[in-house]
């Protein structure tokens, strides 16, 4: 008995001081790693309204369920991360001409496909301290999960390299990501977009266990309108959400407004995270 109250207590003492390092509901991403030895495990899913497929020429509404990330803290200071969703299912409202619409091969207004896998490396360069944020670079790869032919994947591999940024000042922890994607045209294979990608967010704590967070988080694609390979334009999305830990278990909320005409007009979501204790580092 008393070696069970001594492991929940150490596992709920691993979680509270790695929550810096929790995404959701959140994207951007914390410079802070889970630590040595732990595993992340999220889950979670979400409805997006009037999202736009510019490359397949779909418009409609996105449901997405099993979305599912791990993240294995192979250092102190570095973690690798997989992230993946089992279904999304989108409800077509309107189709219009695009340069990928004749790879589609599903009938009827509706299609659905898997979550495109993304394979990413977080390291922590420099730590926290007074008068000092964090720092840190993350490394990811987009796979090809989700295919052209159900409209809702381009069938090409992205690449995408970011500086991180934290800062924590009394209850509020500000966190800031800027960085580059390289994204390959989908319809010509020579040729590529390379777009700026950023975000900016905001976690406050309210009350213990319980946190308000925020956050806008996209890419920019500086191309001219005709010259943009399709499906690496712009996108942008504002998050507002909630956090709540209760032992070992964080639960998220979180309500998403589009910024840009391709990005859903709103959407909703939730999901949990656990940390625990998954192997020892030699």
């Amino acid at each position: 008995m008393m070696k069970t109250t001594f492991l929940a207590a150490a596992i709920a003492l691993v979680l509270a001081t790695t929550a810096s390092a929790q995404q959701r509901p959140l994207v951007t991403e914390d410079p802070e790693t889970i630590g040595s030895g732990l595993i992340l495990i999220e889950g979670g899913l979400d409805y997006q309204h009037q999202i736009t497929y510019p490359a397949s020429g779909l418009e409609g509404n996105l449901l997405r369920l099993g979305l599912y990330g791990a993240s294995f803290g192979v250092s102190s200071i570095a973690e690798i991360q997989v992230d993946g969703g089992v279904y999304n299912q989108l409800s077509v409202t309107r189709r219009f001409p695009a340069p990928l619409a004749g790879e589609t091969t599903f009938t009827g207004d509706s299609t659905h496909s898997v979550e495109d896998l993304v394979v990413g490396t977080k390291v922590r360069l420099i730590s926290e301290a007074p008068g000092r944020p964090a720092i840190g670079i993350r490394f990811a790869t987009r796979l090809p999960d989700s295919s052209n032919e159900s409209g809702l994947g381009l069938d090409t591999m992205d690449f995408y390299v970011s500086g991180l940024i934290g800062k924590t000042v009394q209850s509020i922890r500000v966190v800031g990501n800027f960085g580059f994607g390289i994204l390959p045209d989908p319809v010509e294979g020579s040729r590529q977009n390379d777009v700026f990608t950023y975000g900016l967010s905001v976690a406050r704590a309210l009350h213990q266990g319980v946190e308000l967070v925020g956050e806008v988080n996209g890419k920019a694609n500086f191309r001219k309108a005709a010259d943009t390979p399709p499906g690496t334009e712009s996108r942008s999305m504002m998050r507002v959400g909630g956090r709540f830990t209760h032992g070992t278990v964080r639960i998220d909320g979180v309500f998403m407004i589009g910024l840009t005409s391709r990005d859903p007009s709103y959407g909703f979501g939730g999901g949990f995270t656990w940390v625990f204790r998954g192997f020892r580092i030699p």
